[in-house]
C-alpha cells in the first residue's frame, strides 16, 4: 500500500509544476517521509535493508541534491526541481541514479523542443484562455523541468531494487 504514494506524489509533482511552475516542498517532503516509512516497515516485517544498501541510497540522494542546488544555482532549474530530483535519487538509489539523471535529461529535453516549437505559433482562442497553457507557450517563461523528472522516475522506478524489494513484502 506505501508504494502507491510514491507514483500519486510523483504525478502531483508533475501536475503542480506543469500547471504553476512550482512543486510545492509539502511534495518532495512527503516523498521523504515516505522513504523512512518504507525503511521501517521493512524493517518490522523482517525485510530490513542492508546498512551498506541505505547507505548508497542516502548517498545517492546527497549526490542528487548537491547536482540539484548545483543546476539551481545556475538557473537552470528550479528550487523544487532539485528538490525532487534529489529526493528520488535517495528512492531509486546508486544503481539507478544514472538511468533515471540520462532520462531525465532526455525528457528535459524533448519537453524544452516542444515548448520553443509552440512557443513560436500563435496559440487557438480555446487554448489561450487556459492560464497554465498561455503560460507555457509564453516565451518569457521557462520549462516545468519538474515533468521530466516525474516521468523519468515514473519510468525506471518499477527496475528499482528497494521497489521491487517492497513490492514482494
Amino acid at each position: 500500500m506505501l508504494l502507491a504514494f510514491l507514483p500519486a506524489l510523483l504525478v502531483g509533482a508533475a501536475v503542480f509544476d506543469l500547471t504553476t511552475y512550482t512543486i510545492p516542498n509539502i511534495v518532495p517532503g512527503s516523498m521523504l517521509l515516505l522513504f523512512i516509512v518504507l525503511l521501517l516497515t521493512l524493517a518490522l516485517n523482517g525485510h530490513p535493508l542492508s546498512l551498506s544498501s541505505t547507505g548508497l541510497h542516502v548517498l545517492a540522494g546527497l549526490l542528487g541534491l548537491v547536482a540539484g542546488i548545483t543546476m539551481f544555482a545556475f538557473n537552470w532549474v528550479g528550487g523544487g526541481d532539485a528538490k525532487l530530483f534529489a529526493v528520488v535519487a535517495l528512492w531509486l538509489g546508486w544503481d539507478m541514479l544514472y538511468d533515471y539523471a540520462m532520462l531525465s535529461a532526455l525528457l528535459g529535453g524533448c519537453i524544452t523542443i516542444f515548448l520553443v516549437a509552440i512557443r513560436r505559433v500563435s496559440l487557438p482562442p480555446i487554448l489561450e484562455a487556459q492560464p497554465w497553457i498561455k503560460a507555457l507557450a509564453d516565451r518569457k517563461q521557462g520549462v516545468p523541468y519538474g515533468v521530466a523528472l516525474a516521468m523519468a522516475a515514473l519510468t525506471v522506478l518499477p527496475d528499482c531494487d528497494l521497489f521491487r524489494l517492497a513490492a514482494t513484502s
